[in-house]
This record gives C-alpha cells, sequence and structure tokens, in this order.
C-alpha cells in the first residue's frame, strides 16, 4: 500500500504494480507497507525503512492496519484508503539515508539493503521511581536505559536485555575489539547478492551492549538496535517483517550464530587493559580465536553436558550418549494443566523442580521411536533418561508454555514457582561417573540473574518483557521503559525463560571443552 495515496497494488515478483506506481508518481509515491507482514519499503532508495518517524507515524499505520485485520473487514481496500486519507502523522517527507543494510527475498524488492527514516527525536530519560531516597540510587537508575520498540520487536528487546545484566557475557562484549568486514563488491545487477560470510552479527551487538553498559551515553531515553535488527533481517528470513517472533526462538538463533561467528573469526587483535586487576579476575572471559578451539564465550556461558541413557527392555543392555546444550526446555506436567478447569489458582500451581524432575524421569520410548538394539541386532522396546552431566555456569531453562491443540499452538498459562536464591540442581545432576565435572553440591547452586516473560495467550500476539538485577536491584525493562521492582514482583511473574547464574561462578569460572 502506497503510504501517500493509499493505492494497493502487488509487489515486483507478481506484477509490479506497486513499483510502477511509484514510477508513474515520483513525488512522495515511493514509500509503501506490506499490509501482510506490515514491513515498510522506499523503492526510490530500494531499501527496507526500519525506524520509525520523529511523530511515530509508521507505528500509528500499522496499529490501523492491524485492527483492520482482526476486525476481519471485507471491505479492506476502503478501509486501507481511509487510513492513509486520515489524519494521521506525515510520512512522505521525513526520508533520509544510512549505510545499513539487509537483504531481502520478500515481494517488495530483490537486494535491498536497507534505509532508515531521519532519526526520531528521543524521548526523555527512561522511566524511573520517584524519590529514589539516595544519590546513588538515583544514579545507578540513570545507567539503565531501555530498547525502542521497532514493530513488534519486545522479542528481541526482553532477550537483549537479559544477556546484558549477565555480568560474564557481556563484560566479553565490552572489552571485544570491533570487528571489521570485508569491503564489499559494488552491485552491478541486482543477481548478485551480498555475501553473508561479511556480516557479523557479533559486532553489531558489540555495539548495543556497550550501549546499554554505558547507559546510552548518559542523555539518550533509550537505544534504539536498528543496526542489529537490519543485519538479523539479513541473515535469517523468519525474522523479517514486523510480526510477533518467539523470543526462545531468537534467543538460540542469537546463541548459535554467536558461536560460529567467533569460531570464523582466525586473527584479531590482542586485547590490552589497564586495569589489570579488574580484568585478570576474568582473563577467562577474554576472546580466543582460533579455529582449532571449538569453545566460544557462547559455550564458555551457557554450554553444558547432558547424558542420555537407553535401556533394551527386552536385554537390559544400556547404551549411553553424550550431548552439549546451551538450554534446557521443559515441559510442564500434564497433571498441572490438565485439571487446570477443576482446580484453583492455588492448586494449580507448579515448581520448577516439577518441570526438571519430568525432564528427568524415565520414559518408556513409543513405537514411532523403537531403539536398535546392538544385543537383540533388531528395534526394541526401551526406555530412556536424561541425566545433567556437566551444568554450565549459566543455566537458561525454557518453560514450553505453548501446545499445538487441534491445529492450533495455545499457550499453558499456568502459575510456576521458582526460587530467586538458591536453586539447587544436586537432584538433576550425574555425580558418580568419573569424568563428572564438579558435581559437589556446593557447586550446583544457583541464583536468579533474568526472566523474560510473555504476556497475552498466543505465541504469534502478546507482548515480551523481563526483569533483571543490576547492581543487586530488580528492574523491569518493558521496552523503553524501564523501573526498579521488588523481589516479590518478579517472583509473582509467570516465567517463559529463565536464567541462573551459579553461585560459585565468579570464583571457579572455567573454559569447557565439549
Amino acid at each position: 500500500m502506497c503510504l501517500n495515496c493509499g493505492y494497493v497494488a502487488c509487489g515486483r515478483y507478481d506484477q509490479g504494480h506497486a513499483l510502477k506506481h511509484s514510477q508513474k508518481y515520483s513525488e512522495c509515491h515511493d514509500i509503501c507497507i506490506n499490509t501482510n507482514i506490515l514491513s515498510v519499503y522506499c523503492y526510490k532508495c530500494d531499501e527496507f525503512v526500519i525506524n520509525d518517524t520523529s511523530n511515530n507515524a509508521l507505528e500509528w499505520i500499522r496499529n490501523e492496519l492491524r485492527e483492520d485485520i482482526n476486525d476481519g473487514s471485507s471491505e479492506s481496500s476502503s478501509t486501507l484508503e481511509e487510513i492513509s486519507s486520515s489524519k494521521s502523522p506525515s510520512t512522505s517527507q521525513e526520508t533520509a539515508s544510512t549505510s545499513s543494510s539487509i537483504s531481502s527475498d520478500s515481494g517488495w524488492g530483490d537486494e535491498p539493503t536497507g534505509r532508515k527514516l531521519r532519526p526520531r527525536k528521543r524521548t526523555t530519560s527512561c522511566e524511573s521511581t520517584e524519590n529514589t531516597g539516595t544519590v546513588a540510587k538515583k544514579k545507578m537508575l540513570k545507567r539503565v536505559v531501555g530498547l525502542r520498540n521497532l514493530g513488534n520487536t519486545c522479542f528481541m528487546n526482553s532477550v537483549l536485555q537479559s544477556l546484558s545484566n549477565i555480568e560474564e557475557f557481556s563484560c566479553y562484549f565490552n572489552t571485544l575489539p570491533a570487528l571489521e568486514t570485508k569491503p564489499k563488491r559494488p552491485y552491478h545487477s541486482r543477481s548478485m547478492k551480498e555475501n553473508l560470510d561479511d556480516v557479523f552479527v557479533v559486532e553489531e551487538l558489540r555495539k548495543v551492549l556497550y550501549s546499554l553498559s554505558k547507559g546510552g551515553d548518559g542523555h539518550k531515553g533509550a537505544i534504539s538496535p536498528e543496526c542489529l535488527f537490519l543485519v538479523i533481517w539479513k541473515v535469517v528470513p523468519q525474522f523479517r517483517g514486523h510480526r510477533q517472533h518467539d523470543a526462545h526462538e531468537f534467543l538460540r538463533y542469537m546463541l548459535d550464530r554467536l558461536h560460529t561467528e567467533l569460531q570464523q573469526v582466525s586473527t584479531v587483535q590482542e586485547l590490552h587493559t589497564t586495569n589489570s586487576k579488574d580484568h585478570n579476575n576474568k582473563s577467562q572471559l577474554l576472546p580466543t580465536f582460533s579455529n582449532k578451539n571449538r569453545s566460544s564465550i557462547v559455550t564458555n556461558v551457557f554450554g553444558g553436558t547432558l547424558q542420555s541413557e537407553v535401556r533394551c527392555l527386552i536385554c537390559g543392555m544400556e547404551s549411553k550418549k553424550h550431548d552439549p546444550f546451551l538450554d534446557l526446555s521443559l515441559d510442564i506436567p500434564e497433571h498441572f494443566y490438565k485439571e487446570m478447569d477443576n482446580l484453583d489458582e492455588k492448586q494449580r500451581v507448579c515448581n520448577i523442580s516439577d518441570c526438571l524432575s519430568s525432564f528427568t524421569e524415565v520414559e518408556e520410548l513409543t513405537e514411532t521411536e523403537l531403539y536398535y538394539c546392538n544385543s537383540c541386532k533388531c528395534k526394541q522396546r526401551s526406555t530412556k533418561r536424561f541425566w545433567i552431566r556437566r551444568l554450565p555456569n549459566v543455566l537458561c531453562l525454557h518453560i514450553k508454555r505453548f501446545r499445538w491443540n487441534n491445529f492450533f499452538r495455545t499457550k499453558i498459562d499456568l502459575r510456576i514457582k521458582f526460587p530467586i536464591h538458591s536453586l539447587d540442581m544436586s537432584q538433576f545432576v550425574l555425580n558418580n561417573g568419573p569424568e563428572t565435572r564438579r558435581s559437589n553440591s556446593s557447586y550446583n547452586v544457583y541464583d536468579l540473574a533474568a526472566v523474560i516473560v510473555h504476556h497475552g495467550n498466543g505465541s504469534s500476539c502478546g507482548h515480551y518483557t523481563s526483569f533483571a538485577i543490576n547492581n543487586g536491584v530488580w528492574m523491569h525493562f518493558n521496552d523503553h521503559s524501564v523501573k526498579e521492582v521488588s523481589a516479590e514482583t518478579v517472583a509473582d511473574c509467570k516465567p517463559y525463560i529463565l536464567f541462573y547464574i551459579r553461585r560459585e561462578m565468579n570464583n571457579s569460572y572455567s573454559k569447557p571443552s565439549l
């Protein structure tokens, strides 16, 4: 849809009527919006538009389109024209260029390279608690800033705020030197695609985490992660557009991509530090860029090892396998949510230990998962069980709240109790193996660092926020808004992803080899 006149047409991969419309009316008819995924595109620049105008015109238009889609109106064309002709904030006169770029295989362009509208004026400082009491607390609150929502990007913001408040992870990126990409070849035709190996998610994440650690340079109310989002659009098509996405899927992509990129970088200048006393304690966190080294800061912090045990029910033969993990996805035991309608809210409370017990309990494999027994020389009925062979320094627990039910993905909106302090993982750790690393009970105690919460009923809708502890104070991050909350407020939320830090991690950090 043309954002100047409301003309609705097909993209260039159909019959290209939207492009022809832009070429016919050259003045101010270059910017259009995809009414399905709500992405904005500029034909003049041949690029996606990521940020918004100073008066949030694009967000206003997206909200109007969402309401029209939700209402299911059959008169969509007339409604779109009303949106364009109504007194909405102006968009056509606020275009400028930037060097950011993304690729696309959507109908809006073959190789758009991403420009943005003129940067909006920053809002006032992020939300803070009035009458904070002490000057020190006020200074601390000023350093904690939010992230702008670029259009349903709360899933990304909640993950970034959680990662930024995991000290060992953010410290690494704050000391990481800038990574320079290779010189790009000029485009001569649309068939020449940019080499995705030249794209560094690591570099854009480093910039965001550094800005968050500096509090937006002390004068910005919220940081805009546009460049990081552009790079993610480029390398992962599923995150393009402005639909809501799953925060856990984004977290897994981000960690996997960071690990891969850090392994691919072969050389980098050696990090020099002047404050040796402060940095010697974290010397293990400094980057290593050898291709022969299979570990990275991702596996150093989040990496653990599972041991799966499969036992044949006929001959009793047992097979063991070790697998690395970056997070644990935990099912909610069925008896908690299947009886939800018959129980009051207090009786329906599940504990995180119930989810962990369900993860590690013995289960009999179904007929479709029969195990090939090397002793019986055929597929047999068997049981399977998981143990945690090696715990990570930061334990990430993903609660599987979404289930497929009659072709619909529904949410289990059940309250799950979790400890703020002293999560003891000893009972879930394999501690009788000769190669089990540091399985003593005192080493298995964790304290909560961050929580991601999903608000709403469905995975493709709703809103994500996060809680994280910053300088000993719990903060609630809701996109650009940041405010101090109590530990009781955190404990009362309904978690989707939990980040726990090993209590002895600071004194015993070591680089695991998976």
